[in-house]
């Protein structure tokens, strides 16, 4: 068997319409349909179903993929080696919405700019969702804003954040205790995100005693009701309104005895092959950080 054979196969395995992968690798469908014809004689079994004009992968299909797939990966990664360009492929990750919204866009961009064979898909998620698609072995690596300490995840520090305390309202631009700020209407993150676990947790046993307004998945309509009304506040990250700050739209709120600061972090699965392209990177992610 070929290299070029299994190639077709795993992109099959992902995505069983020929002609889609025809069109991405520029090849004739009829090519992939004897690459594929070509492997199952040699293995002397069929890997996939032919149902009408689609292509099932059935059960020895499975468990073939699953007894080579990693051992494929190491032949191809050696392969792109002794290739002039050394970094290339695709890689699958997901981050958290801070990381993902206000600091990845430009690690991506520089990243892409320099190793033109590489596509990168990023989903944004919230950090326990990454956790465990990374467990799943969904995602090629994870970028989140929580503490995991999970046996099957390996952990690696990115860097620092600070959470801090923001309002429209300028006569709260002053140092307060955080109990004072409960009359208020407090929008956060929903729940699973790192930004609201870390706030809680932050203030210890007060977070029984504080009433929730509203909940929102996106930074933006968060800031958004913040700007339009000034009896809201909300706890969220540094980077991800210093525009607003800057532009004094929002006012930041000094909490007294009080500071809540949070690691972000690169994650992936203990038995994740590590090919050039996911070290690479990954080193490129906490230099750019």
């Amino acid at each position: 068997m070929t290299l070029k054979e299994l190639d077709f196969f795993y992109n099959l395995c992902e995505n069983s319409h020929i002609s889609k992968l025809s069109k991405k690798q520029s090849i004739s469908q009829s090519a992939i349909s004897l690459s594929i014809k070509s492997l199952e004689k040699k293995l002397g079994e069929p890997l996939f179903d032919r149902i009408g004009k689609k292509l099932v992968l059935n059960d020895r299909g499975r468990l073939f993929k699953a007894k080579t797939y990693k051992s494929f990966l190491h032949l191809k990664d050696a392969q792109t080696f002794f290739k002039e360009e050394k970094i290339s492929g695709d890689l699958h990750i997901a981050s958290s919405k801070t990381i993902g919204n206000f600091i990845l866009p430009q690690i991506e961009f520089d990243f892409l700019s320099k190793y033109q064979n590489v596509t990168i898909k990023n989903d944004i998620k919230n950090s326990s969702q990454i956790i465990e698609l990374v467990k799943q072995g969904s995602l090629d690596m994870g970028f989140i804003e929580i503490d995991c300490s999970d046996e099957e995840i390996i952990k690696e520090f990115m860097g620092k954040d600070d959470l801090i305390i923001v309002s429209s309202d300028k006569k709260l631009e002053t140092s307060l205790y955080i109990d004072e700020l409960f009359s208020k209407k407090w929008i956060l993150r929903e729940e699973g995100s790192g930004t609201r676990e870390m706030f809680l947790d932050g203030i210890g046993e007060l977070a029984n005693e504080l009433d929730v307004f509203m909940e929102y998945q996106d930074f933006a309509q968060i800031k958004e009701l913040l700007m339009n009304n000034s009896n809201v506040v909300t706890c969220i990250s540094r980077v991800a309104v210093q525009k607003e700050l800057k532009n004094r739209e929002l006012r930041e709120i000094g909490l007294k005895n009080i500071t809540i600061k949070r690691d972000f972090s690169i994650i992936f699965h203990k038995n994740k092959y590590k090919s050039k392209l996911l070290e690479s990177f990954k080193q490129f992610a906490l230099d750019d950080f």
